[in-house]
């Protein structure tokens, strides 16, 4: 693990360090660790999220903002009597070397874990089992049958994408193998397992949730995008 190299202009202008070099005090030594790593800072505000990542072995900071289809204080508010499914899409569909699109796009899943007594955030490919096992769990007919329509709808939306992004087609092929056999799984949930009262390369995201830190990284990332937009010539377009 390589400190020496941190993008340490990058980390003070998204208020990651300080202007001291020390860490950000929002973040606490595990998640400063877990960064380090490799791991993933989220941010999110609203319907906005924005991630952060250290990669070229710690030299250069990713940054990638997207927008979710709803409200994240209501996605949890709610997720705590009903799981709760919301698409999040990237705002700039290019990928790092900004030659070809890349499907820079998640389909998540907001459900109340009792064991922990808290609501967590799991991602239908990346938790895919883990997360089929928790609406199996629940032993609710309607959230069962709820969940495998997203995931055949999740499969679908991946089907369409292999032509469009031709480029990334393996991995696309890959994620639709993990969904088809959580689809499989879910079939053979027993029918005693659904007997419900119907009343009712893996990143571990450290969820920051901090309204200061989305806004600094999101008018720096607008700003970068400005100057793009100024240096293209005149004639062509992205």
């Amino acid at each position: 693990m390589n400190t020496t190299t941190l993008p340490t202009d990058d980390l003070k202008k998204y208020g990651i360090i300080e202007s001291d070099n020390s860490f950000s005090k929002k973040l606490s030594a595990d998640d400063i660790q877990k960064f380090l790593q490799g791991f993933t800072i989220v941010a999110d505000n609203d319907k906005s999220r924005i991630t952060f990542q250290l990669t070229d072995n710690n030299s250069r900071l990713n940054v990638n903002l997207y927008e979710r289809d709803k409200k994240l204080d209501e996605i949890i508010e709610k997720s705590k009597d009903k799981i709760q499914y919301t698409d999040t899409f990237s705002k700039y569909n290019v990928n790092d070397k900004k030659t070809a699109a890349q499907l820079a796009w998640t389909k998540t899943v907001f459900v109340f874990d009792e064991k922990i007594n808290k609501v967590v955030e799991l991602d239908m490919i990346k938790n895919a089992p883990e997360l089929t096992q928790m609406v199996a769990e629940r032993k609710n007919a309607d959230e069962i049958d709820t969940y495998k329509l997203e995931l055949q709808k999740l499969k679908n939306f991946l089907y369409d994408k292999i032509d469009q992004y031709p480029e990334i087609a393996k991995e696309i092929s890959n994620d639709m193998n993990i969904v088809s056999r959580e689809i499989d799984s879910v079939n053979n949930i027993s029918p005693d397992e659904k007997q419900i009262s119907k009343a009712g390369d893996s990143d571990i995201q450290l969820n920051v949730n901090d309204r200061d830190m989305y806004e600094d990284a999101n008018r720096h990332r607008e700003e970068e995008q400005q100057e793009e937009e100024q240096e293209r010539p005149r004639g062509f377009r992205r």
